[in-house]
């Protein structure tokens, strides 16, 4: 099995003081896309690698000492589970457990206004803007793939449906959800795209074989509409069941993908993600069968449920209301159902003639190490069309600096021929903004996004210039105006139940 192996960060920076309200913007940031030798000539070798060893620290010839480690490497991620369930927890009144809090999923739940690449593959913007705060800005690198074909440009899609019908998934907003969810999802799937459901509770079986909608929807109605809970929950046995079900309707030419809908309290059975997923590596690695987990339920699984979808090459969402299931399962899956790259990974060189210290935020659990980046055994992340992804680094620069500060570089494989692609984009000292407040709106609403997550978890070093909740509140209440964007109106509302529990 694939393995991420750690990144070790330099030095972090002392506690940040005073607020500023924020913005974002493109300055300084450009793209170039190329095979992997080419990229490799445009990307992390713009400068070279330190000499030294790791932990070590190099002097200039002024004696300031540079960054021991200029290189920051992880794989793609587009779940967005950890937001949606915060949400859920804040909207019930309490205080989200801060294990729960990935700051990268909070950031990539947001809609971004990136460049499109033509093709299959990725563009790369760099932009960020200083804080004010002792020589610190906040970086962000974006990452977008091409727009998501309409439904009758795609390939065809073969869907194996794992649904946990435990007693646990009888409590309201948990299959009911799957239920209405499916229900409209099946009405908007093509006709030759092919469903299969598998349940599981105390033991998993098959409800509906592998089956092509055309002129069998009733089929696939009436086995949803016939979900009922049971009692205990053994998801390692949904999950194997899951699979060998994908791979008896598995079809050349399509998206084969399992749909894990669950709330991942699993009691009975095998418990443990890695040993789960090593019983179906077969399906996984041979057939490229990829998972996609819906979580939902006030108590929820998180941690089984994200490690399921890392090591099962997908990703998770989580669900709590019926509009957001409807989204789910007939917008985000559809467009979720293709994959434009496979084990992405992304590595930003910060330049240590200009960059003494940087952090990223978030993104912990997937780091990669450094010499690992052109390894294509290690694994990364999968990623379809229409995805955007968002890295943002909290970067100090030498006084005075305005040269090269960074370059990022994005390494993908190709979903068919597993050919390796490489883009990068480079961000200039001169191209940060002044202030958070002189950046554009969309850099707004994720560095909004990063500080409300990074408050959450409460670290020990918070971000530069971290807001209090009460000034964050205001400025998603103003970007939601601004933007008219219902998403950002459902942050400020997260924010003001977070600022009602004085957290």
């Amino acid at each position: 099995m694939k393995t991420h192996r750690a990144h070790r960060l330099p030095r972090l920076f002392a506690t940040a003081a005073a607020t500023a309200l924020l913005l974002t913007g493109c300055g300084g940031g450009g793209s170039d896309s190329g095979d992997a030798s080419d990229g490799a000539a445009r990307g992390s070798d713009a400068f070279p690698a330190p000499s030294a060893p790791r932990g070590d620290t190099d002097a200039d010839e002024d004696g300031r000492t540079a960054a021991p480690d200029h290189l920051s490497t992880f794989a793609l991620d587009v779940d967005t589970a950890s937001y949606g369930y915060a949400r859920r927890t804040l909207t019930e009144g309490q205080r989200p457990d801060p294990s729960t809090i990935r700051p990268e999923e909070f950031v990539n739940s947001f809609r971004q206004d990136y460049a499109r690449p033509d093709g299959n593959g990725f563009s790369v913007t760099v932009d960020g803007a200083r804080t004010g705060d002792d020589g610190w800005s906040l970086v962000r690198v974006g990452l977008a793939t091409r727009t998501a074909e309409k439904q009758d440009a795609r390939p065809p899609a073969a869907l194996t449906f794992v649904i946990d019908v435990s007693g646990s998934m009888g409590e309201p907003g948990r299959l009911d959800l799957a239920k209405s969810g499916l229900a409209t999802m099946t009405d908007r799937l093509r006709d030759d795209d092919s469903v299969a459901i598998v349940t599981f509770s105390g033991e998993a079986g098959t409800v509906l074989p592998p089956t092509r909608l055309g002129g069998h929807r009733g089929r696939v109605h009436e086995a949803v509409s016939g979900l009922e809970p049971s009692d205990s929950t053994n998801l390692g046995a949904g999950v194997e069941t899951g699979y060998a079900t994908a791979v008896e309707g598995l079809r050349k030419g399509a998206t084969n993908r399992v749909v894990l809908i669950s709330d991942a309290l699993a009691n009975t059975g095998d418990t443990d993600a890695d040993s789960i997923l090593e019983r179906v590596s077969t399906a996984r690695r041979e057939h490229g069968i990829t998972l996609f987990g819906v979580g939902v339920g006030s108590d929820y699984g998180d941690a089984l449920m994200e490690r399921l979808a890392d090591k099962g090459d997908g990703h998770t969402t989580y669900v709590s209301t019926e509009d957001e299931a409807t989204d789910v399962f007939s917008t985000d899956l559809p467009q979720n159902v293709e994959l434009t790259a496979r084990d992405a990974k992304a590595q930003v060189a910060f330049d240590p003639r200009t960059v003494t210290e940087f952090r990223l935020v978030g993104y912990d659990d997937r780091r990669v190490a450094d010499d690992d980046f052109r390894d294509d055994r290690v694994d990364g992340g999968e990623v379809g069309p229409g995805h955007t992804v968002t890295a943002l680094y909290a970067v100090r620069t030498r006084p005075g600096a305005d040269g090269h500060l960074a370059t990022a570089t994005v390494r993908w494989l190709d979903p068919d021929t597993r050919t390796p692609h490489e883009a990068s984009g480079r961000l200039e000292g001169a191209g940060l903004h002044d202030g958070l407040t002189d950046a554009p709106l969309r850099f707004r609403v994720t560095t909004t996004a990063a500080y409300f997550a990074d408050a959450l978890r409460r670290p020990e070093t918070p971000l530069p210039a971290a807001p209090t909740l009460d000034e964050l509140r205001e400025t998603a209440a103003g970007l939601a105006v601004r933007t008219e964007d219902e998403q950002v109106r459902g942050l400020a509302e997260a924010i003001a139940d977070a600022s009602r529990l004085d957290l």
